[in-house]
């Protein structure tokens, strides 16, 4: 039985995304493993508290991830 366990900074994504995010996974688990498996393929989304996310050494916020979604959209826009 696959699962996928997905961990991310907590308060980033709303509800809906994370719903999307869990068909989106299960879809593409299942390219590869075989339709036959959808109903006992789990995917959980786990959310971390903000501040207790570091990457490069620096806490990591959802303020800070929306930063960064805005800023890559400028730079494509």
């Amino acid at each position: 039985m696959p699962l996928v366990q997905i961990k991310g900074v907590g308060g980033y994504l709303s509800l809906e995304q994370k719903q999307e995010m869990i068909r989106r996974v299960t879809d593409a688990v299942l390219s590869v493993e075989g339709e036959g498996l959808r109903q006992v393929t789990w995917v959980t989304i786990e959310d971390v508290s903000p501040g207790s996310w570091g990457v490069g050494g620096t806490p990591v916020t959802a303020d800070d991830l929306r930063n960064l979604t805005q800023t890559h959209e400028n730079r494509l826009g």
